[in-house]
């Protein structure tokens, strides 16, 4: 199962809560990616935490990744086969209000 999702922010640790919101909507709707969480949110924190500050413009952040199996049984029982976790963040220009 796959998911991918843009958020926008004005701080860094803006950044990472609308990562969380958006990633805990992935796994309403694909409750197998509960067991990628931590990959995910790290890997998210850690380029959000390698940009520099400017206090000008707005942090981008795109996210996007699966988690395979090869069983029919339920992907919350069984060993994952793959899996694949991506990440990247970005100063943009800030958005007029």
């Amino acid at each position: 199962m796959s998911y991918s999702f843009s958020v926008r922010a004005a701080t860094k640790d803006e950044a990472k809560t609308a990562v969380e919101v958006e990633f805990e909507k992935v796994v309403a709707g694909q409750p197998v990616h509960a067991r990628d969480r931590a990959a995910v949110l790290a890997n998210a924190y850690a380029v959000i935490d390698l940009l520099g500050d400017d206090d000008t413009k707005d942090i981008s952040v795109t996210c996007g990744g699966y988690v395979s199996w090869q069983t029919a049984e339920p992907p919350e029982s069984v060993p994952l086969t793959s899996a694949s976790v991506s990440a990247s963040a970005g100063y943009v220009s800030r958005e007029a209000n």
